[in-house]
């Protein structure tokens, strides 16, 4: 040990070392750590490297690698002190033979091997000196070691290569440390070692830049080497040898992850292992790059070049690149990969950090020999790198003329990835608006990193992704210089009458969709020109399929031509002209019906593509109206009635469009798109508006028709001129023909809104509009849909809003209900008689001849129909009673009356009566006590009504299931007694009574215990408290109960009644007996004087039990009609009367006592 140290003059030990030793901790020197880096392949490097701390920004600028690092005058190596200034190049082989022996010790170490190695190139910068002449008679022995630093350095280095050996011949152990997850601080021994290695490798580099810019040109040989090998050995020769063989085995390791990678993850998937080996690969990017324009030497992507290019070419590799694995699953593939993610790379800076430039040169001119080499299988990856490159460097012209070569040959195919399965297949876009939405989207391709960038393959097919390079590089020169003139020449050149004609459907699509792209890019028009003329090279009995994608390519480029608001003449002309032609052929009776079938597939797609022309607008100001030409002339009849909705619809879609736009302002444009749709549509609508099965979208179309004519009146046709909105109105909406489900759906559309509404609110119109409304009502179950179902249109209407009124005091009426309400309520509001008058008859018009509009359904005898036809009726009875009364209207309620309450056969209207019958009553009711002139023939119905339908639904035997429903019942009932209800129910119960209660001397009316338990019912739900109307029945339940005995049901149904009626009359009577109680049993009594004597006494026996005080009045009655009867039979005292009297005086208390008391006295 003492032989090492002879000949230094700063040993280890020194005797000034505890003086000179610097107090503070130094700060640790960048090394490779991937200790805390994510993976994330836009995230900035390693905070330990030597992007992030500076070192590689330091050297590239010829600064001192650590400037606040070994100021002192000794410094720490290895756990010794050296003096900073003389170590290097007095203990050369002695430190870096330190250095190899601690090479296989771990993280400590590790750090002093770094740490060294840092000392080393702060020794370069700031100590070495060009070599200079020393002086041959007395050189010191300093400067003699300084004089020879360098070659011993070169030496050393060339030592430390040979020792630490290459990256691809590690051990597999350490290599597997590129696929440690992260542990936070703590990695076995094998991480550590793997990171010293590259440490050294990325050093050594560092040290031999260092040496050479410090020696100024000069060349440094390693003269021991020399002398012992015999070979030549210099600092360059040294860089060359190591930089290769590391790009080399960073290449392998790259090799290694790829045969991993599947085409769908290329770009997701970087080339790698750890974030260690990609600051590794930026290192050698800005280094190299920075040689080359420094130092002239080869640049990065050379290196990369010459490594790849043994690869993909069948030629062998250079010496210096020799070690690369034998074996690649896809060496093609594998050099699109490498290269497009290394470009990635190239966007780092040298701080470590991502940023939008370009760092890094391109490299197209490797990439174009890869683009001659790409293989049908492959493609969709290789040219998915292509597009990645452009968005990375500028395009290059080369490359997309290399790629259209390609295409143009293969414009036919699917270019679909078998094994990818339906994903990415070509795809036929089934509106010109998706088309050039795709167009669109090639035009402006997602960002680098995106997903949607990174997921191209499965998403698009390959010929997409060349068009998004296309566009790319379209997109260089605006201005329409050199490169975009020569890509649409090479584009032009590549169609003739031949190629077009040999185009499948796939092909046409892909033809159309390059054209797109091409035409957003450069001169619209002069594009567009050029693809009408090449489609005129189609044949003119080319296949529909064929026909279909012309126009939809076609109306693409007329979207394109509102975006820029040209006008495009050639290609508005050539349209019309095409679908006229089409749609006459689709017309001629003698087309066959599979060539009609199949042309209805370009023709529907021209209806959705013009449709999607129109609705984009925002002006309508170019020459839409052009393709709204004569061919509907002959399309239109001859649609079969799904083609006629598919027609109808998009008829809806123009009309609304062009509504819409005229809200704006009017154009002359305007005038000629309503100028065709009157001369080339209208005339077909009206055709059709008698039809018994219309269309189900007829009526849309003729509301679109109305609205129009309400905002250009003067573009009307002259047969519906001066008004044109009322002469449609009553083509579609008031003739009495129109089928209701027509009415029902077009009505709604012009009453729905108050802006709407200003087209039939006025006079007339909106007289014409109710009635037919009512009609359509009235009707619609007369009706099936065209599919054989019930009609439910009309239905719907009747909860849908009708009109706005300003007459109605701005009424909104919902429904036919609420309508009919609010007719009443309006004209019970009118206090003057002139008012009232004019309502009466404004009323009477909207409903017209209602009876007429009814009598079909009484004749078809649909249940449905019937329900509905007799509850709006009865809407109206009931809510216009007042005014039905008058003079004007009481014919009509006479004629309700007689047409649809008492006809002569009522057995169809069964449920139709029961559920509408309390309506009518209750309107005749009111009808009948307001009515000046009728009121006592209208209460003569009422009653008729009353009885007949009270005996209809009556039944045979009691049920209080069909009693508690009963029409009749269900009419009388209020929660809150009222007038108007209290009338109904007199008349109810004097019809009860006078029909339904009287014995034929000792025999019980018919059905009596139905009757019973109805009037029970009436009573019991009705909190009635008039005594003069609840003792109406009070006479017949007095004689039922005195005449019927049994069954015991029916006493017990009396007695309800008769308590009913007694505790309510006592409850009314508060200041004594109730007066008209009073009087009806003082009538029973003399009534049945000396007939049914003991009868009478067990009558009032029940009565007086619920109210003796009605009974006490009658004792003096009573007494002097026992009299009566003894003294006419002149036989004494009757001992048995007088018995029965008796005990009924029992329960009258004290005023019953006494009256036994004069009896006694007898």
């Amino acid at each position: 040990m003492a032989d090492d140290f002879s000949q230094s003059l700063t040993p280890p030990v020194s005797p000034f070392a505890a003086d000179s030793l610097c107090e503070l901790t130094p700060v640790q020197p960048p090394c490779f750590c991937c200790s805390e880096t994510k993976e994330d392949p836009t995230g900035a490097l390693s905070t330990e490297g030597y992007t992030a701390r500076g070192s590689l920004k330091r050297l590239l600028l010829r600064l001192d690698p650590a400037p606040a690092e070994y100021e002192t005058d000794t410094v720490e190596i290895f756990g010794f002190p050296w003096v900073t200034e003389t170590a290097l190049v007095e203990s050369t082989k002695l430190l870096f033979g330190q250095a190899g022996k601690l090479h296989y010790e771990a993280e400590d170490l590790r750090q002093q091997c770094v740490s060294f190695l840092q000392y080393v190139k702060v020794f370069l910068h700031r100590y070495l000196e060009p070599s200079g002449f020393l002086d041959a008679a007395h050189p010191h022995p300093y400067e003699e070691l300084e004089a020879q630093l360098p070659s011993a350095l070169l030496e050393e280095l060339f030592g430390i290569t040979l020792l630490i050996g290459r990256l691809k011949d590690l051990h597999a152990n350490v290599q597997s440390a590129f696929t440690i997850s992260n542990q936070g601080k703590i990695f076995p021994p094998p991480w550590h070692l793997l990171h010293l290695h590259l440490d050294i490798h990325w050093s050594v580099l560092e040290i031999l830049h260092l040496l050479g810019h410090k020696i100024q040109g000069q060349v440094v040989y390693a003269h021991q080497f020399v002398n012992l090998t015999g070979e030549n050995l210099t600092d360059t020769s040294l860089f060359e040898e190591h930089l290769c063989s590391l790009l080399c085995d960073l290449t392998g390791l790259a090799i290694g992850k790829y045969s991993k990678v599947r085409p769908t993850e290329a770009l997701s998937s970087h080339h790698y292992l750890c974030s260690c080996t990609k600051e590794l690969w930026v290192l050698l990017m800005h280094l190299l790059e920075y040689r080359n324009k420094v130092l002239h030497t080869q640049s990065f992507w050379s290196y990369m070049n010459s490594l790849l290019r043994p690869l993909v070419l069948p030629k062998p590799a250079a010496e210096q690149f020799s070690g690369l694995p034998t074996h690649c699953k896809d060496p093609l593939g594998f050099a699109w990969w490498l290269v497009t993610h290394l470009a990635m790379l190239g966007q780092y800076s040298r701080n470590g950090t991502l940023q939008n430039e370009k760092h890094l040169g391109d490299n197209w001119t490797f990439v174009e020999e890869l683009l001659k080499l790409t293989s049908e299988e492959q493609v969709r990856m290789h040219v998915h790198c292509c597009l990645s490159l452009c968005l990375l460097w500028e395009p290059s012209t080369s490359a997309v003329s290399t790629l259209w070569d390609y295409y143009s040959k293969n414009l036919s195919a699917s270019f679909t990835v078998p094994w990818l399965g339906m994903s990415g297949m070509g795809t036929l876009y089934k509106t010109p608006l998706a088309l050039l939405d795709q167009a669109r989207s090639c035009c402006s391709p997602s960002h680098l990193h995106s997903p949607g960038h990174t997921q191209l393959y499965r998403s698009a097919n390959s010929f997409q992704i060349f068009l998004r390079v296309l566009a790319l590089c379209l997109a260089q020169d605006r201005a329409g210089g050199v490169p975009q003139r020569q890509i649409k020449g090479r584009i032009y050149s590549k169609f003739s009458s031949k190629k077009m004609q040999e185009l499948s459907e796939a092909g046409l699509m892909n033809f159309l969709l390059l054209f797109l792209v091409v035409a957003k890019q450069v001169e619209l028009e002069d594009v567009a020109s050029r693809a009408c003329e090449l489609l005129g090279f189609l044949p003119n009995n080319c296949p529909p399929g064929h026909r279909t994608l012309v126009w939809r390519g076609q109306l693409s480029l007329l979207l394109l031509f509102q975006v820029y608001l040209l006008i495009g003449n050639v290609i508005w002309n050539w349209l019309a002209a095409s679908f006229n032609e089409t749609a006459k052929e689709f017309y001629n009776k003698t087309t066959e019906v599979s060539r009609r079938l199949a042309l209805w597939g370009p023709l529907g797609s021209y209806l959705e593509g013009v449709a999607e022309v129109f609705e984009t607008s925002t002006s309508l100001s170019l020459s839409e109206e052009k393709l709204l030409n004569e061919g509907f002339d002959w399309l239109l009849p001859a649609c079969r009635i799904s083609e006629l909705n598919s027609a109808l619809g998009f008829l809806q879609i123009v009309l609304a469009q062009i509504v819409h736009l005229l809200s704006f302002m009017v154009k002359e444009r305007h005038l000629a798109v309503a100028a065709a749709l009157w001369a080339h549509f209208f005339p077909f609508l009206r055709s059709l508006r008698l039809s018994q099965t219309p269309p189900a979208q007829l009526a849309d179309a003729a509301a679109g028709f109305t609205l129009l004519a309400f905002d250009l009146p003067n573009s009307a046709p002259q047969d519906l001129q001066p008004n044109p909105v009322q002469s449609i109105m009553q083509c579609f909406g008031w003739d009495d023909m129109v089928h209701p489900l027509l009415v029902t759906r077009y009505l709604p559309h012009l009453l729905q809104n108050s802006s709407d509404s200003a087209v039939v609110v006025s006079g007339s119109a909106q007289s014409l509009s109710v009635r037919a409304w009512f009609r359509c009502v009235l009707q619609q179950h007369l009706h099936k849909n065209p599919d054989g179902s019930d009609s439910r249109t009309g239905n719907s209407l009747l909860w849908q809003p009708v009109f706005t009124c300003k007459h109605f005091h701005t009424f909104i009426f919902l429904s036919a209900l609420s309508w009919c309400q609010a007719v009443g309520g309006v004209y019970s509001g009118l206090q003057v008689l002139s008012e009232r008058s004019a309502m009466v008859t404004r009323a009477l018009d909207y409903i017209g001849d209602i009876l007429k509009h009814i009598k079909p359904i009484l004749v078809s005898k649909n249940q449905e129909g019937l329900q509905l036809a007799y509850w709006a009726v009865g809407c109206i009875v009931k809510h216009w009673s007042p005014l039905l009364a008058t003079s004007k209207a009481q014919q009509l309620l006479f004629r309700i009356v007689d047409g649809m309450l008492l006809p002569h056969n009522l057995t169809q209207q069964d449920k139709a009566l029961r559920d509408s019958l309390p309506l009518y009553l209750q309107g005749l009711s009111v009808a009948s006590s307001v009515s000046q002139s009728q009121g006592v023939y209208l209460k003569q119905q009422l009653r008729s009504v009353t009885r007949r339908y009270l005996d209809h639904f009556l039944p045979a035997s009691p049920s209080m299931g069909i009693i508690a429903n009963h029409p009749v019942l269900l009419s009388a009932c209020e929660t809150n007694p009222t007038t108007r209800g209290a009338a109904l129910r007199k008349t109810i119960l004097e019809v009860l009574c006078g029909s339904f209660l009287q014995f034929k001397g000792h025999a019980p009316p018919p059905r009596l215990a139905s009757v019973l338990m109805f009037l029970s019912e009436l009573l019991r739900r009705n909190s009635d408290s008039d005594p003069a109307l609840l003792t109406l029945p009070l006479p017949s339940l007095l004689r039922c109960l005195m005449l019927v005995n049994e069954p015991q049901g029916k006493i017990m149904l009396i007695t309800d009644a008769l308590q009913l009626v007694v505790e309510r009359c006592a409850v009314a009577s508060t200041e004594g007996p109730c007066d008209q109680m009073t009087t009806v049993l003082r009538s029973f009594v003399e009534e049945n004087e000396g007939v049914y004597d003991r009868q009478v006494y067990s009558v009032l026996e029940t009565v007086a039990v619920l109210d003796p005080s009605v009974v006490q009045a009658l004792i003096p009655n009573l007494s002097v009609s026992l009299r009566n009867t003894e003294h006419k039979r002149g036989l004494g005292k009757n001992i048995a009367l007088r018995s029965a009297y008796r005990k009924l005086l029992c329960l009258l208390g004290e005023s019953g006592q006494a009256e036994i008391t004069s009896l006694e006295a007898d």
